[in-house]
């Protein structure tokens, strides 16, 4: 098997237990999302460190934070990841899995206004038109709904700021993240404490309950570094449409298996989306193929030269 299909199976991997995650997380909804939260934060740590002490590189993860600059970077990167984490697993507990799929449909939408915004990078025409029908089909929830979709926007912006932070922070993924739930480590120990000092700790919810609150750091972990795996090996095109199969598990857990509420507005607005995004996949591919042939041009150019 070649490296490219060996990374798009890896990438696959992990947008499916990010999709079914959902699922997972519904089986501890009688815990509060914060003490859920930290309890993936302990574990985590837990895990990634067990990864990085395997491979010798524990001690990257203190240089990822030895100066105030990149310790406030990471400071940062940590606040929004757990913003993140803290809303989908209150979102699934709350029965509103399908806004929570919306924000990760919209997040590729969001990336890219971002990217217009900070770094100034070019938009096609078909991109702001996709963006546009995103802009609509949230104003068009909000309206129907009479409630602005909150959950998706926060979700959606505190993953889009998450990555743009991390585009500032020469590490590697593993490393920054473990550097990240280790800042997270206090507020989660305090968190496990006083959930045990009121009586109502997980740790006494029984061995179902404790069992999924523990593989959580390994739900956690193991689509990072497939997804990581996958980066190194795919084209950015075909890794960015294979991220669309996260938010379509989302919905599908949902609707589906949860059976929560999708009315005219819900379909109105999925269904903006959905083309937004065959736009913007279309803008993708397009852009992928310019610079393909512009690579293969400039080599025959220089090939000629010789």
């Amino acid at each position: 098997m070649s490296p490219q299909a060996k990374g798009v199976l890896a990438a696959i991997g992990a947008c499916m237990i990010w999709g079914l995650s959902p699922i997972f997380y519904k089986q501890v909804s009688h815990v509060p999302a914060i003490e859920v939260l930290a309890h993936r934060t302990v574990w985590s740590l837990v895990f990634f460190g067990g990864v990085l002490a395997l491979q010798g590189r524990l001690g990257q993860v203190l240089a990822a934070v030895n100066t105030r600059r990149k310790l406030a970077t990471v400071g940062l990167a940590s606040l929004m990841i757990g913003t993140n984490w803290f809303l989908f697993i209150w979102a699934v507990a709350a029965g509103r899995t399908t806004e929570s799929s919306l924000g990760y449909y919209i997040l590729p939408l969001v990336a890219v206004v971002i990217g217009r915004v900070i770094f100034g990078e070019a938009m096609m025409r078909s991109q702001w038109v996709a963006v546009a029908l995103a802009t609509g089909a949230v104003v068009l929830l909000t309206v129907g709904l009479q409630a602005p979709p909150w959950i998706a926007l926060t979700l959606a912006l505190s993953f889009g700021l998450y990555a743009l932070i991390k585009k500032r922070l020469d590490i590697g993924p593993v490393v920054s993240v473990t550097a990240e739930v280790l800042l997270m480590l206090p507020i989660a120990v305090f968190v496990l404490l006083q959930s045990e000092h009121t009586g109502g700790s997980a740790f006494h919810a029984g061995a179902w309950t404790m069992g999924v609150l523990l593989i959580s750091g390994p739900v956690t972990a193991l689509p990072l570094i497939l997804f990581s795996y996958a980066a190194r090996r795919v084209r950015m095109t075909s890794l960015g449409l294979v991220q669309y199969l996260n938010p379509t598990l989302q919905f599908s857990c949902a609707v589906f298996v949860f059976k929560e509420p999708f009315t005219l507005w819900h379909m109105i607005a999925f269904g903006l989306i959905w083309l937004a995004l065959a736009i913007y996949a279309a803008s993708m591919f397009a852009q992928d193929r310019a610079s393909r042939k512009a690579a293969v041009a400039a080599a025959a150019s220089g090939t000629g030269m010789m």
